[in-house]
């Protein structure tokens, strides 16, 4: 199987999540997108046919055959068992796929204390809004879901998130903390002693062999400020 995956070109944002995977897995993929002065086009096509009777929202969304599945937690659901990136037993695949979710909700969240009143509006007319948003955030709720996944490593059987064998969710979770130490970097570095099992795991997939190639090509894109993290030295406090 040759997968297709649609996402924004400039940015790492949700199609990063999917690309972990793909990678990860050593699968045979094309991000359609970054493939050429075509690429967009193909993905604004797809995406506007007639003939797709279910037609995804926004990217990212993902092509396998003639299946389309839209939505990061979706697509990563479809792909896990697929890739060899996800518990067997059904009751896996769903605590699976509720850590996933979990760290959907965590990256909104991320987004939002840049963009706390519309994303239609630029970074620069929200900023009183975005400093007390961010300030909210750093002192809640990067807490709250920072010590849930801790919790859920330490109940683990084993060293990753669903127990002893690595997962899309943890590969998930590798992708925001890393997004979180771009965006707020001082605030990160007071936090880590506190999660000392996430920043361990952490390295671990950082180290993994495809993955540490595929951080180093230029096919993983930086972090900027277009992207769901970004780095204003006003709201890291």
């Amino acid at each position: 199987m040759r997968y297709e995956l649609y996402y924004w070109p400039e940015i790492q944002g949700r199609g990063e999540f999917v690309r972990l995977a793909l990678e990860e897995a050593g699968a045979d993929y094309l991000d359609v997108a970054r493939s050429g002065p075509r690429g967009m086009a193909a993905m604004m096509r797809l995406m506007e046919s007639r003939a797709v009777r279910q037609p995804p929202f926004a990217p990212p969304f993902l092509k396998a055959g003639n299946v389309i599945v839209g939505q990061t937690g979706n697509i990563l659901l479809f792909l896990g068992p697929r890739l060899g990136l996800a518990p067997r037993a059904d009751a896996g695949r769903l605590w699976a796929h509720q850590l996933q979710l979990t760290v959907a909700d965590f990256v909104l969240e991320t987004h939002d204390t840049h963009h706390p009143i519309a994303g239609s509006l630029y970074y620069e007319d929200q900023k009183p809004e975005a400093k007390r948003r961010a300030a909210l955030f750093l002192r809640e709720r990067i807490t709250k879901f920072l010590g849930y996944f801790e919790r859920v490593l330490a109940r683990s059987r084993g060293r990753w998130m669903t127990g002893g064998k690595l997962s899309y969710v943890d590969l998930s979770v590798f992708q925001a903390i890393e997004g979180l130490r771009y965006a707020f970097p001082n605030a990160m570095s007071r936090r880590a002693f506190r999660s000392p099992r996430l920043m361990a795991l952490r390295d671990s997939v950082a180290s993994r062999p495809r993955i540490a190639r595929y951080l180093a090509s230029d096919r993983r894109l930086p972090f900027n400020e277009m992207d769901i993290w970004r780095h204003y030295t006003e709201l890291d406090r």
